[in-house]
């Protein structure tokens, strides 16, 4: 391990890792560079049935550009796919990024998200309901328990394990009205990291929520990405390298002594 390689060694979940503009991709790259072993997961039927559609470049050509941006010649890089709206999928994920990284899994990002099938309340159904729960945050769950199950197969002599998990700043000023089971879904999420973290403190492992703000990863264009952007001190967006550090950070050593904690990172976002 070295200053400017403070992950060489360890090895990295990322999912949702499917998109070049999305915060996972930035996410998996920024991880590599700073010397960590990374596993992108990606489910690109989601993508295709949304309006940016899926990355025209495909899973395998995200995973040669993370690669590409490894520290060193000793990382090793994989990808799959996995549907996270099925109960079995989180712990078999778990197993075969472990697998393909050297046999130990030493962070989970979980990024994964379901956009559409929302609404607002005189609109929503309990099938839009139970879809965001599955992925947004069943999955998230599932994940952490199989994570921390694969986290005891390393003994007292594995790093430390690091979790991040995402919300969406849904309980704070304004809320997400038009998106009732997307928002509840992430709130959740937020609720439960404390939690999670307290049970699995004496593991070893810390458990912290990241939310980003509004990130441009494509979901919006002209004059409403105007409005948004006029929301921020700068004028600008969150990009996704924004969330990627504060997440690559969180997943290092110097972040060990923060756990149970849901991070606002949103560049002065006026709500």
């Amino acid at each position: 391990m070295t200053p400017h390689q403070p992950l060489l060694g360890r090895t990295a979940l990322v999912t949702g890792a499917s998109r070049r503009a999305g915060i996972g991709f930035a996410t998996a790259r920024r991880l590599a560079t700073l010397g960590a072993s990374v596993y992108l997961h990606h489910h690109t039927p989601h993508d295709a049935e949304q309006p940016w559609g899926a990355d025209p470049q495909g899973p395998a050509a995200l995973a040669a550009d993370v690669r590409e941006a490894a520290a060193g010649p000793s990382a090793v890089v994989a990808h799959g796919p996995g549907d996270l709206a099925d109960p079995a999928v989180p712990a078999a994920l778990i197993d075969t990024a472990a697998e393909a990284l050297g046999g130990r899994l030493d962070i989970l990002i979980a990024n994964q998200a379901l956009s559409g099938h929302d609404g607002p309340l005189p609109e929503l159904t309990a099938d839009m309901l139970d879809r965001h729960y599955q992925v947004n945050t069943r999955a998230s769950v599932l994940l952490v328990q199989a994570f921390a199950r694969r986290h005891r197969l390393g003994g007292p002599d594995a790093p430390a394990g690091r979790v991040v998990l995402m919300t969406s700043g849904q309980d704070l000023r304004g809320g997400m009205p038009d998106q009732i089971p997307y928002a509840l879904s992430k709130g959740a999420i937020a609720s439960i990291t404390r939690s999670l973290a307290t049970g699995l403190m004496r593991q070893r492992i810390t458990v912290n929520t990241v939310n980003p703000g509004p990130v441009d990863t494509g979901y919006l264009t002209g004059e409403h990405h105007a409005l948004v952007a006029g929301l921020f001190p700068e004028g600008r967006w969150g990009a996704p390298e924004d969330a990627a550090r504060l997440i690559t950070w969180l997943a290092g050593d110097e972040a060990g002594w923060i756990t149970g904690e849901v991070i606002n990172s949103e560049g002065g976002f006026a709500r």
